[in-house]
Parts: C-alpha cells; structure tokens; sequence
C-alpha cells in the first residue's frame, strides 16, 4: 500500500491531501496541484477524472512543483496506486499492428527504441510480466503511458494518439 500527499501550492504549501488508495475522481479535495510527496509506493496521476488524460509516473519522492513530474499543468484529477512487481519483468514489441512485422523481446528499461529497435514507432506490444511505462520521447521523457499485464494489438489500446514511443521502462519503486 502507497501513500501520496497532493498539495494545491508548490514547494509544499496550501491546502492538501492525503491519499493511500485509488481514487476517480480528486476534484471535491482540491482545485489545482502544483507539488506532490510520494511518501511511500509508485503511483499514476491523471490530469483528469476516471484515469483519463495526460498521466504521470511518480515514485517515492518530492516534487516540488508540476514540471519535476513532467506535467503539463496544475489539474490532477485522479490517481492510482500501482501494485509492486517483484519478480522478472518481460514485454514484447512490435513494428506493425496486430502483432505483426519484425518483433524484440526486453526485459530491461530501453531508454532509446531507435537505438535497439530501429524503429520510432511501436504499433502493438504484449505486456508478459509487470507493468511498463512508455515514453514518446528518449530518455524517459515527454507523455507517458500505462501499460499493464496484457495484449495491446494497436496504439490506440494503450491510450496514444500515434504509435510514437521513443522509450519506454519497467514499473519499479526503485530507479
């Protein structure tokens, strides 16, 4: 079990929130967020209700401000809990949809898909073991998206818009 403290403020201040499981819909505890604590776990914050929207990855730490976490703006609208997974971590990707055309098996963070790859765009991947993050730009940066245990036969069942990921890494507590 995690816990994340929300506070509408940066560097800590303001009204804020305490929250030690998932929750859909944040807007009755606060208007705006500007820094986050994650005091214990890892944690997916969605710019707005129902896991929907810009997400952000976040592990134990402070985050002074919405720019440490990449964010975009000041609206977190709900957050998740993500379960800890300590055994191997393992994903397939692909160049085509529907699990088509050439195929790596990782079980490892990548921090540049071109660079193992060839390629810059992924249009389907099977999540074998643990829980991944995929990145549109290298080096862990830019919109980020969940990706659970499961099959994802086009980019649009991991929640992008295009098949752009430029990196992607597993889901751990520990980085």
């Amino acid at each position: 079990m995690g816990k994340i403290i929300f506070y509408e403020d940066r560097n800590f201040q303001g009204r804020c929130f305490e929250c030690s499981a998932d929750c859909s819909d944040l807007h009755s505890y606060f208007s705006r967020c500007n820094s986050i604590k994650v005091e214990s776990g890892c944690w997916m914050v969605y710019e707005r209700p129902n896991y929907t929207g810009h997400q952000y990855f976040l592990k134990k730490g402070d985050y002074p401000d919405y720019q440490q976490w990449m964010g975009f703006s000041d609206a977190i609208k709900s957050c998740r809990a993500l379960p800890q997974h300590r055994g191997t971590h393992k994903i397939k990707i692909y160049e085509k949809e529907d699990f088509k055309g050439q195929t790596m098996e990782f079980l490892e963070d990548c921090p540049s898909v071109f660079d193992k790859f060839n390629y810059h765009d992924i249009h389907s991947c099977n999540v074998l073991e643990g829980h991944w993050i995929f990145y549109e730009q290298p080096t862990y940066r830019g919109r980020q998206y969940l990706l659970k245990p499961g099959e994802y036969r086009r980019f649009t069942d991991w929640g992008s818009l295009n098949a752009r990921v430029s990196s992607f890494r597993r889901v751990q507590e520990n980085y």
